[in-house]
């Protein structure tokens, strides 16, 4: 508060020694000054009385805001207010010059001259501070709208990136169920191994709820994940990670490789008799951070934007990278010779500690 006041106080200050200055130039051009702290006193007089009335003006504002809404309705309140600000400002200011001045002259007298002298800027100053204080209300509001805009809009994205993860879940929940029930009629020592993967599996995703986890966890994560198809597929499936040390601490999606490598296991071996192999690699340079999902054993028989609109993984995947990092992030396919597909991601590199490491270079 006394701060507050103390700036409050200054500029009022800084009018008083404007308006002496003003004074003493005008006399001055006229042939004729008298002393500087006449001048001074004048000013002093005039605009510190103002500024103790000022607040009046304030409160009158905040509690009969001229907006479009309501302009006419107050508008009459604040013409009567000025007069009555201007009619108290020079009675003040009259009985200020009566103790202050030399000779004590009389009331009346110093009251007829700040009525023919200051009456018009004193209507004017209240007309002044009432738009500074709306300027100021408008300019408050404009800033706390733009607050709670990006407030919003943060709390939008976030929403649409939980929908989305949302998504993923049952889709590779229900998929994996459907191998463990596939399971339990053919060996169920193994179908319960099996569902003890997924349970830590879901154990570990449910824990977090970040959007983005080091890759070094979502590694760990895709262990589990790999370990589940791994069995589902037995000898048929081999898989390969490959993860350089130094990308271990980059920032990605949560869960954004297990749709990758569910999506081409599908596509390969899931649809195709025979052997495949499952690669992920991951590596960085200076800016990004590249993860790569291969299959040796499908072709890429369509166009990329049809390949992405026909499954929820490629889909979700590509809408959860443009939200969290729009055009900075890209994920597309390409076809291996002589038979295969990659799905290649470039993300912006950004360092976040893992929970847990992971040792580069992974292969079963």
């Amino acid at each position: 508060m006394p701060v507050r006041f103390l700036r409050y106080m200054a500029v009022w200050t800084i009018l008083v020694v404007l308006f002496a200055l003003q004074g003493y130039a005008t006399d001055a051009v006229r042939g004729f000054t008298w002393s500087a702290s006449d001048y001074i006193r004048w000013s002093m007089i005039q605009w510190y009385t103002l500024a103790a009335l000022a607040p009046a003006v304030f409160w009158l504002a905040a509690r009969y805001p001229i907006e479009p809404s309501r302009r006419l309705r107050f508008l009459p309140v604040h013409v009567l207010a000025s007069v009555a600000f201007t009619a108290c400002a020079v009675l003040l200011a009259a009985s200020m010059a009566h103790i202050l001045e030399p000779g004590e002259p009389p009331v009346a007298e110093q009251l007829s001259q700040f009525i023919s002298k200051y009456a018009v800027t004193d209507m004017f100053v209240y007309w002044m501070l009432l738009v500074i204080w709306h300027a100021g209300r408008f300019y408050r509001e404009k800033n706390r709208r733009m607050v709670q805009s990006a407030q919003l809009q943060a709390q939008l994205a976030q929403s649409r990136l939980q929908v989305l993860k949302m998504q993923l879940q049952p889709h590779f929940l229900f998929n994996t169920l459907h191998a463990i029930s596939t399971l339990i009629r053919e060996d169920a020592a193994v179908a319960e191994d099996m569902l003890l993967r997924l349970s830590d599996l879901l154990r570990a995703y449910l824990d977090d709820d970040r959007q983005e986890i080091a890759l070094a966890s979502e590694l760990e994560l895709l262990d589990l994940y790999l370990g589940i198809q791994r069995i589902r597929f037995k000898d048929r499936l081999t898989t390969r990670v490959d993860a350089a040390a130094s990308a271990l601490d980059g920032a990605v999606p949560g869960l954004i490789l297990q749709p990758l490598v569910e999506n081409a296991i599908h596509h390969g071996i899931g649809k195709h008799a025979g052997s495949d192999q499952v690669e992920v690699t991951a590596y960085r340079d200076a800016d990004s951070l590249y993860l790569e999902v291969r299959n040796h054993g499908s072709t890429l028989d369509m166009p990329q934007e049809e390949a992405f609109g026909r499954g929820v993984g490629l889909s979700n995947s590509r809408l959860r990278l443009k939200e969290l990092y729009g055009d900075a992030a890209t994920i597309y396919l390409d076809a291996l010779t002589p038979k295969g597909v990659v799905c290649r991601v470039r993300l912006p590199f950004r360092a976040l500690p893992a929970k847990s490491g992971f040792a580069a270079g992974v292969a079963a």
